[in-house]
């Protein structure tokens, strides 16, 4: 089934910027751009190794009720560069009304320049669902119990 989610441009936003969009039939997430303000955009932002920097995509969502959008990071630029998300994938809910920005880290040994209208992460789509949530005074018990970290594979 497909959801309609509603995409509002900030102030400072540039509309030359496409909006999200699948690049392949076959993509799950979108693709999401860079957009810098005007005082930003010739120059961008240079990430030196190990540094991280908030990147802007001018544009605040509607998300329906019962979804949220995970942010994720681009393999490409994981895999070429070493530039990635510090959380991912973050989460924007359904409630939130604020610009969408994406926290880029720089885990390679080279600065990285993040451009205006690159595409530096992709947005998928998920329906979640809401607990209840019950304090009891035990759990059922399962063969694997309280096997932690590495209990199921190598040690």
């Amino acid at each position: 089934m497909t959801q309609t989610v509603r995409i509002h441009r900030t102030e400072n936003s540039d509309t030359a910027i496409a909006l999200p969009a699948y690049e392949t039939e076959g993509s799950a997430g979108m693709d999401i751009r860079a957009n810098f303000p005007a005082d930003m955009r010739a120059e961008g932002i240079i990430l030196p190794a190990g540094a991280r920097a908030l990147i802007p995509t001018g544009m605040k969502f509607e998300i329906p009720i019962g979804y949220e959008v995970q942010i994720r990071p681009r393999s490409g630029l994981a895999h070429k560069h070493g530039v990635t998300l510090v959380n991912a994938p973050g989460t924007i809910d359904s409630d939130y009304r604020g610009e969408v920005g994406m926290i880029l880290i720089n885990h390679g040994n080279e600065p990285f320049s993040v451009t205006h209208g690159e595409r530096v992460a992709q947005m998928v789509f998920a329906q979640v669902a809401r607990c209840d949530i019950t304090e009891v005074t035990s759990l059922t018990t399962t063969a694997r119990g309280a096997g932690g970290f590495g209990s199921t594979g190598k040690t």
